[in-house]
């Protein structure tokens, strides 16, 4: 019986030794699994941590050019309210010279109207000065428009002087 039972053992033994082997072989290949999944996962932080820093490159890169926008946008800003102040200023020089030759045309017109009844002594014509306003941006345009105003003045008081006479 010792017999059966030393052989009982060792059967026991043998086939405790093969369940052993069994569960080593399957623990080596999940630890190889893992060893190749640690690998990979090496391998994606170390592309993410490239990815980051190229991330940051172009954040620092969209902050500098958004830097750059904005005081191009606050440059071209100011630009455009000098321009629109120019523009009011020789908006008002323009109504100003209007009305001057508004004021010529009136004194032509009333000069040059049948008298309702004879005035004892008419008025002497005499030209209208007209004052530059003062200079602007484009001050050679309005001192122009005001030359050729005085001119057309002049000759309105010449042609209206030689009806008269």
């Amino acid at each position: 019986m010792t017999f059966f039972v030393s052989m009982a053992a060792d059967i026991l033994v043998a086939v405790l030794l093969v369940a052993t082997i069994v569960s080593s072989v399957k623990l080596s290949q999940r630890i190889s699994k893992l060893k190749a999944d640690e690998s990979a996962l090496r391998t994606t932080i170390g592309d993410l941590v490239v990815a980051s820093a190229t991330a940051e490159r172009a954040i620092a890169g969209l902050r500098s050019t958004l830097d750059e926008c904005d005081r191009t946008l606050a440059e071209r800003l100011g630009t455009a309210e000098r321009y629109a102040a120019d523009l009011s200023a020789h908006v008002e020089a323009g109504e100003s010279v209007i009305q001057r030759i508004a004021a010529i045309v009136g004194q032509a017109r009333t000069a040059t109207a049948p008298p309702a009844a004879a005035p004892a002594a008419a008025a002497p014509l005499r030209p209208v000065a007209i004052e530059a306003p003062p200079a602007i941006g484009n001050g050679e345009r309005v001192g122009a428009a005001l030359a050729a105003a005085q001119a057309l003045s002049e000759r309105a008081l010449d042609r209206l002087r030689a009806r008269a006479a």
